[in-house]
């Protein structure tokens, strides 16, 4: 094709080579910049190998810095080094209680007949099967949890494990129940942000991954690893690689370029990042009061909130709040002066999700 039509794509043409190396749960061949904290969790395991109780952890990092990665990666490894050591990955915003969490852990350990039976039967299988072994554990987003019996029945009874909690929230720990805090005696680190290189370094390594050589040109790059570095979040930069070749692609352009980079940002400002169903059952309760009672001061709604069963102390709920506005689901407005000090205001955010279109 020549001519006018030379940059423009066929029909059956596209730019991606492999569009789910930009998905988050992606995994790399390698971790990239997280090698410290791999190294140190890998240290943690160790005992296991000499058939000792290994030591727990605990993980904290705001959304998108690599936790997730690096320990499901490290459980990967673990399966094709040893037979000896079960690696166990729960998400906690999808199993938030500890029934449903024995029930995932039956699962992926292969037992089927779970109907109508209890929860401390179930344990009780599990326990059998996995002291005959070690296991590692990763309980990842452990904020969203409901209640904490699974940790305490672990802890107590299997014998040679690690267990591994990650979050992105530091004070979790703090406020976990003291019986539990106790016997866990965690180790803590903390995963923090990727720097500018190293958030080129992360985003060039998927797209390389993701794309046909040479269609992503370099100030279209230069511009989605500016802003993701400035929202410290891989994932909204993966987001912006992807919606940035599907636009070129929309264009039919054989190329994609800072234009169609720059929509694909201009989209991430109107959007929040996270979906509404991934919160826990009292940041949704909590929302939905606010959407019904925008405009009110944080005080009425957290009189609203204890009315319709919430069961937070004020300062657990006001640290809610911080979330929920953090995640931009809602707007915090502060007013300083005036006839009651300062208040401050909780409003609906009506903008659209990431997650919505």
């Amino acid at each position: 094709m020549g001519g006018l039509f030379k940059d423009i794509l066929g029909s059956s043409e596209t730019l991606f080579k492999n569009d789910v190396a930009l998905d988050y749960s992606f995994q790399p061949k390698l971790v990239p910049y997280r090698e410290k904290e791999q190294k140190f969790i890998a240290n943690c395991i160790k005992p296991l190998f000499q058939e000792k109780n290994g030591k727990n952890v605990f993980i904290f990092g705001q959304p998108g810095v690599g936790k997730t990665v690096a320990c499901t990666k490290i459980l990967k490894e673990l399966e094709e080094e040893t037979e000896e050591i079960i690696p166990i990955y729960i998400n906690c915003w999808q199993r938030n209680t500890t029934y449903k969490i024995i029930l995932e852990i039956c699962e992926l350990m292969g037992f089927k007949f779970v109907q109508n039976k209890k929860t401390e039967e179930l344990f009780r299988w599990i326990k059998q099967n996995l002291n005959k072994k070690s296991v590692v554990f990763v309980f990842d987003e452990v904020d969203k949890l409901e209640d904490f019996d699974f940790l305490y029945m672990i802890l107590e009874e299997i014998y040679r494990k690690t267990i591994i909690l990650i979050t992105n929230y530091k004070e979790w720990i703090i406020e976990l129940d003291e019986r539990i805090k106790s016997r866990l005696m965690p180790e803590i680190t903390e995963f923090k942000p990727y720097n500018y290189d190293e958030t080129k370094g992360i985003l060039k390594q998927r797209l390389d991954s993701a794309f046909h050589a040479n269609v992503f040109s370099d100030d279209a790059f230069e511009l989605i690893a500016k802003k993701t570095f400035e929202m410290q979040d891989i994932r909204a930069g993966l987001y912006l690689v992807k919606e940035a070749g599907r636009i070129a692609e929309d264009k039919s352009s054989r190329k994609i370029i800072a234009e169609h980079a720059q929509q694909s940002i201009s989209k991430i400002d109107e959007f929040s990042i996270k979906n509404p169903n991934e919160l826990a059952a009292d940041e949704q309760l909590i929302l939905s009061l606010i959407k019904d009672n925008s405009g009110k001061k944080i005080g009425d709604c957290f009189r609203l909130y204890q009315e319709n069963g919430g069961k937070l102390v004020y300062k657990s709920f006001q640290r809610k709040i911080d979330r929920l506005h953090k995640d931009k689901f809602i707007v915090v407005e502060k007013t300083a002066g005036g006839e009651e000090g300062n208040t401050t205001i909780i409003k609906n955010n009506s903008e659209k999700k990431l997650t919505e279109f």
